[in-house]
């Protein structure tokens, strides 16, 4: 094959790549006053991350636990709703009907699991990170670091999904940005997904978990207001609803595809049951959720910032079936067929949201408000993603493993690194994102829930729990993990991307949902390693009792501490 026809080779698969993330019906022309909105939104976010800028780890990390529990509910709620929750969700259930509710249940159900098991436990263990936890919990740099391997992984999984949310967004802000500043090799959904990441790493790198913090309050503002105001609008413009079209959408269904109306049409029951049992232990074992328990005063702090969290949330997830059922309604008198083979790309539902606005008929500036707020969330997310990804690399694997006498201006500076890093390696994959951003998000949901809830739950819970069933139990989740995103092909390096395609093993234990099998395993290998092995330290056997007492604990003082107080040490630096 000659040069010519390698290139036009090369020009035919962008141009393919290009066609298959452009969603149909958006208007991806440039619109002056939207633009204005989103740009100035995001210098809003650098600005906010100039004034709380760190110059020390606590803040760095956790923004000296000083974070109030209101607002840290507003960032919970903002770290969580990510694109997944603000275009996915939604995406996922116009797309697949009842499957996509699995959603719904698993990352709402979840915070209930939070908050009785976790959120007050975890504050009063007092460390930086959920890798720390994980070290001084085992006893084990070992088993920090895989920890630390796995906060990384899953935040780049994760990322992945909100980049594509970024791009797919973007266009109908700036359209084609080749029509405005010709980049070669670039396509639209491309250029919006670097501009956006680009800005956010910035102002991530200068501000860590104190400006995010903030920032993720305000985001919270951003994305719920225009999430409702957007749907109310949506309803209304449309003649679907009046005033509560999270009820009144209800109308709709009958009028609607068996797609989305009947049960389990879009996906088996199994893979209801799967999906949903891996969102919601996977939500108990993001370390991006759980840190958010350690920028608290005390663990009374920690359980209301999680019950406003979940309150915040629920405010989006009650309203995401109702987007969705406009947005499908709208499409189909609009655009053309929803489902079959000519029916609605993976593209067009990401961007549904954004979709059903435009589709209704409302203001091109209000179009851009309800797509700043997908923006808003996907940057959200990142923060907190991206924070919890540098501290595992910065704090657990750098200050505790390769320089324990690392200062604090060194660690700082290794985390300002590890998020740009982290940055750049999620713009190149998501260059050419193989997976709707749902699904994206899941497989991280699912690789937390295997490998880092087992260690959370028996760690907190267990006081026999020992360092040989914590290695024991990760390395083998990772193992298990891995398996179903190869056997489907999701890392595109297994049989030319096609992956091992073993029938059984995808309809038994899906990527989406593979911890329904995979964490009772982790739980049980962990569990009977432990009975076989040496007990615990006492220490450490005090400091999960310390994690369950009933008496109070000073904000600025770690289990490990009043321990040690307790047996007349001097609490360690930590």
């Amino acid at each position: 094959m000659n040069g010519l026809s390698i290139h036009a080779t090369n020009l035919a698969l962008q141009t393919a790549q290009d066609e298959a993330l452009l969603p149909e019906g958006l208007d991806i022309s440039f619109k002056a006053l939207p633009a204005v909105i989103v740009l100035g939104m995001m210098l809003l976010f650098l600005v906010v991350g100039f004034m709380f800028k760190v110059a020390d780890t606590d803040d760095m990390w956790v923004a000296g636990r000083s974070i109030g529990n209101i607002e840290n509910g507003m960032a919970i709620g903002a770290n969580w709703m990510s694109a997944a929750s603000y275009l996915g969700m939604a995406a996922l259930i116009a797309l697949s009907g009842v499957y996509g509710l699995a959603y719904v249940v698993g990352w709402t159900t979840g915070y209930f699991i939070l908050l009785i098991f976790l959120a007050a436990q975890m504050r009063r263990f007092g460390k930086y990170t959920a890798p720390d936890f994980v070290g001084d919990r085992f006893n084990s740099d070992a088993a920090r670091a895989l920890a630390a391997i796995t906060t990384f992984l899953i935040g780049f999984v994760y990322a992945l999904g909100q980049a594509r949310g970024m791009g797919l967004v973007g266009m109908y802000i700036l359209g084609d940005i080749n029509n405005l500043v010709p980049l070669p090799g670039l396509s639209a959904y491309q250029a919006m997904m670097i501009l956006f990441m680009v800005i956010t790493i910035g102002y991530l790198a200068l501000s860590g978990m104190l400006g995010a913090t903030k920032n993720m309050a305000l985001q919270y503002i951003i994305l719920i207001s225009a999430f409702l105001i957007g749907l109310l609008a949506t309803g209304w413009s449309a003649g679907f609803s009046t005033v509560l079209p999270q009820i009144e959408y209800g109308l709709l269904i009958d009028d609607l595809a068996a797609e989305f109306s009947a049960p389990f049409a879009g996906g088996s029951y199994y893979l209801w049951v799967a999906t949903c049992f891996s969102l919601i232990f996977g939500t108990c074992g993001l370390p991006h959720v759980l840190v958010r328990f350690y920028t608290v005063e005390n663990e009374r702090v920690a359980r209301w910032s999680c019950t406003w969290g979940l309150f915040f949330i629920c405010l989006l997830y009650l309203s995401a079936p109702a987007f969705a059922a406009f947005g499908t309604a709208l499409y189909g008198d609009q655009v053309g067929a929803v489902y079959g083979d000519n029916g609605m790309s993976s593209a067009a539902g990401d961007v549904i949201v954004v979709l059903a606005a435009q589709l209704a008929n409302l203001p091109t500036w209000f179009v851009g408000f309800v797509a700043a707020g997908g923006i808003a969330a996907a940057v959200a997310t990142v923060a907190g993603l991206f924070i919890a990804a540098s501290s595992a690399i910065s704090h657990d694997i750098y200050a505790n493993i390769i320089n324990e006498e690392a200062s604090q201006r060194q660690q700082v500076l290794v985390g300002r690194l590890s998020i740009i890093f982290i940055g750049l390696l999620t713009i190149v994959f998501a260059m050419d994102p193989q997976q709707p951003i749902a699904a994206l998000v899941s497989f991280a949901f699912s690789l937390a829930a295997i490998v880092l809830f087992p260690m959370f739950f028996l760690g907190l819970w267990w006081e026999n729990a020992n360092r040989q069933g914590a290695l024991a139990g990760m390395v083998s989740g990772l193992v298990l993990w891995f398996i179903p995103m190869f056997n489907e092909g999701n890392f595109g390096i297994v049989n030319g991307g096609e992956g091992l395609g073993i029938s059984v093993l995808a309809t038994w234990m899906p990527a989406a949902g593979s911890a329904l099998i995979a964490t009772p395993l982790v739980i049980g290998i962990m569990i009977v390693v432990s009975l076989v092995t040496d007990d615990p330290p006492l220490r450490t056997k005090q400091m999960v009792r310390q994690c369950h007492s009933p008496d109070p604990m000073p904000k600025d003082m770690t289990a490990a501490d009043v321990v040690a107080r307790k047996n007349g040490e001097t609490p360690a630096d930590d």
